[in-house]
This record gives C-alpha cells, structure tokens and sequence, in this order.
C-alpha cells in the first residue's frame, strides 16, 4: 500500500499559518502610514514654538557667551535642554487634554483677579519683548547695507512689520505654520556658518561633554544669560493655544510629544552653533591679539561683521541671515501668542482661523504689538541694545511665575485625570522652578548692583 505524504509547503497548518502572516504583514503596513500621517498631521507647535525662542535675545546671549568664554558654556545646553523639553510637554499635554488654552485654564482655576495681574504684567513684557526683535531686524541692517546701501533700519524695520502683519492676518493656521517652517528651515544657516568657521571639533565636543566651570561672577551671569534665555514664558501661552487651534486630541498626543522633543532638540543644535561660531573667531582671535587690537561685541550684529575679515563674508552674510530671520520670526509669533493668551484669559474670540470682524480684539492687540515694537526702535538714538537687555530681565522675572502656575494646573487630578505629571517630571519642573528663581534674584542684584559682575 502506498501512503501518499501532503508536501510540507501544501499542508493546510502551513497554508493556514501563512494566511496569518500575510494577513498581520497587511496590517501592519497600513498602521506604519496611518502613524506617519498622523505624525504629519499634528507636527508644528513644538518645533516653530522652540525655534522662535532663538530670538534676538538668545542669538545676542549665546554670541556673547561664545565671543566671551569660548566653549566653555556648551555644556549648559544639555541640562537646559532637558528642561525645555519638560517644560514645553506639559503646556502641550494640557492643550491635548483639556482643549483650552493655558490663559484659559489660570483663569479658570485662578480666578479673574489674579489673572488680570499676571496678563498685565505679561502684556508689558510682550511689548518690550517685541520691541527686542525689531531692534534685532536694525542691528542686521548694517550687514545687507554693505551690499544695498539704501537698505537702512528705516526701510528693513518697516518692511519686516508689514511682513509679519500680512502673512498671518492673511491666511489660515495651515498657511501660517508653512510659512513658520520656512523661518525654521533657515535657522540652518548658523550650522553652515559653523562649518565654514571650521573650529577644533575635539575642543568643541570635549567642552560640551564635561562640565567645565569657572567660579567668576561674569561667568555665572552668561550662565544665568544661557539658562534664562532659552525658556520664555510667552513660549508656553503659545505651544499650548497651537495645540488647541490645531486640534491635538489626547489620542494624538504621543505624536505631538514628539514634536516636543524634536523642536527642543534643533533649537538646541541651533544655540550650539552660534556659540561654536562666535568662541572659534572672536574668543580665538582675543586670545592671541595684543590689547588694542581685542574685538568687542555687544550684540549679534556686530558678531556678524566681526566675523567677515575672520571667516570671509560668506559665513558673515549667513550669520546675518539668521539674526534677521530670527528677530522676523519671532515678531512673527511673540504677538501672536499675547494675542492669544489675553483674549483666551478674558473670553474675547481669537485664532487665524477667524476674520478680522469675528475676532477683532485678536487682531487689534497683534496690530497694536507689531506697531509699538517697530516705532520704538525707529526713534533716533533709541538703545537698542538696552531694549534688548531689559526684555530679557523682564522674561527671566516673569518665568517662575508661569511655572509654577502650569505646575499647579498639570497635578489637578479633577482637571488633567490620569495625565498629571510624574515623579520625574514634577522633580525637574520644580528643579527647574528653584534654579530659575534663584537664577532672576541673582541677575536682579546685578541689575541694581552692577559691580557684583565684574
């Protein structure tokens, strides 16, 4: 008798095994490009929220820091980093939740009284905040003057408000993010200016790896300048009001934190150019020049200029190229984002998605902003770089109270549910709290005590 043996690749176990696969293969893909999709769809408030913080004050800060003590302060960006990142997922992971705004939700859960206070305060910052960016659009005027003579801070301050009023009162919030990822995009501009500067790549990595510090009450005040710089509290009104106005739903979020985390990241990458640029050229060039032949710089438009008889005009041209991207930018969206904090504290209607007759509060108050900031920098003799300074100070005050009012939303069981904050980010949140207190008491003394820096 013979026994007739089913081939293996025939059996029905391995034809029923095979469907199975093949059944999961063809699962699995369309969830890869479902998540993919998904992470395009909701991609935006944390990389253009971290990136507008590289502002004229933190591009002039990390130039000094660089100009002034090399790579010394490199390290810095780790640690502040890690705090950015924390900082901007708990405003996003509110916007998720909750679908409000974080104005709203101090309002609230504050009461009016309190948040009437707090939004004067932050309101007047703003104005002096934007006022700092226009003064960077003046400082790179001298730069592109080289090359257009009649291209003065008269016309680039002007031109720059207009620009910023037309392309978000013009369109929708889609529009409007495109065009923020283009100013995103040309941040890049510092990394070539980095590599065309060619620094010791071995010092640079050594220095930013091991913490190297020098106990000299200037050094600890550029550390205050670095720390202070790269969190702002308008940053955290607006990450949030994106997140709602875009629509970021909890079950979206986890793509949102990757947002987060990528724009903390890069805004990062950013500030460790400018300070590898600035250290490989000017710290360099002080350190072997004899007395009269030192370069001073007070801003990042000097850097710029300093930089073409070092590195050649190519890399001087695209430094200037970002400080004015930068300061555009972020006149950009600074406004916006008071625009949105204090018509959500109050109850007025807000958002790009709306009309100017359906929002005209919204509108008026970004106007308003955007005309302020630019007439002030215009005024002759106005100090610039006192403007700037100032709205730093005003900044470094302000962010533990911001702080510690989200810190209070985040950890309401009745409010965020199961998505309060962990141990580990209520520890860095509170870490970061203290040290920036400490860190505005100690620039406040040094503000009314200058000999305590030198």
């Amino acid at each position: 008798m013979t026994v007739e043996c089913e081939e293996p690749w025939r059996s029905s176990y391995f034809m029923a095994t095979l469907q199975t696969v093949t059944k999961r293969i063809a699962a699995q893909k369309p969830n890869i490009w479902r998540s993919a999709l998904m992470f395009l769809s909701v991609i935006g408030p944390g990389i253009i929220t971290a990136n507008a913080d590289n502002d004229v004050g933190g591009v002039t800060t990390y130039s000094l820091a660089g100009a002034q003590f090399g790579y010394s302060l490199l390290w810095l960006l780790i640690p502040v980093t890690l705090a950015l990142v924390v900082v901007q997922e708990m405003c996003a992971r509110m916007g998720a939740v909750t679908g409000k705004g974080l104005a709203d939700l101090i309002r609230e859960n504050f009461g009016v009284r309190l948040t009437f206070w707090v939004m004067l305060a932050f309101v007047l910052g703003d104005i002096g905040n934007t006022a700092s960016e226009f003064a960077g659009v003046a400082t790179a005027a001298p730069i592109f003057q080289t090359s257009i003579p009649w291209l003065s801070k008269y016309v680039l301050v002007p031109a720059a408000a207009v620009f910023v009023f037309v392309i978000v009162t013009r369109g929708n919030y889609r529009f409007v993010e495109k065009i923020f990822f283009f100013f995103c995009f040309v941040y890049i501009s510092y990394v070539i200016s980095g590599f065309i500067i060619a620094p010791d790549w071995h010092d640079v990595m050594k220095q930013f790896i091991f913490p190297h510090f020098t106990p000299t009450n200037a050094y600890i005040l550029m550390a205050i300048g670095v720390i202070g710089t790269t969190i702002s509290p308008w940053m955290q009104f607006y990450i949030q009001s994106a997140i709602v106005e875009k629509g970021v739903k909890i079950q979206e979020y986890k793509y949102s934190r990757i947002d987060v985390v990528t724009g903390a990241i890069f805004t990062d990458i950013i500030a460790f150019f400018i300070i590898v640029a600035s250290a490989a050229t000017i710290f360099v060039h002080n350190q072997y020049a004899g007395p009269h032949a030192q370069i001073v710089i007070t801003d990042a438009g000097q850097l710029a200029a300093a930089l073409e008889p070092l590195a050649g005009k190519f890399a001087a041209v695209l430094f200037a190229i970002g400080l004015l991207n930068a300061a555009v930018f972020t006149a950009s969206i600074l406004p916006l984002s008071t625009a949105y904090y204090v018509c959500e504290a109050f109850g007025f209607a807000s958002g790009v998605e709306r009309s100017f007759r359906e929002a005209p509060v919204f509108y008026g108050l970004y106007a308003a902003l955007i005309i302020i900031g630019g007439v002030v920098v215009l005024i002759p003799g106005a100090p610039l770089l006192a403007i700037i300074f100032y709205s730093q100070v005003v900044n470094g005050a302000l962010l533990p109270v911001v702080l510690i009012l989200m810190l209070l939303l985040i950890n309401n069981r009745a409010l965020m549910g199961e998505y309060t904050n962990s141990l580990v980010f209520n520890l860095i949140a509170w870490a970061t709290v203290i040290i920036v207190g400490l860190l505005t008491v100690v620039s406040t003394l040094q503000l009314i005590f200058p000999s305590l820096g030198s």
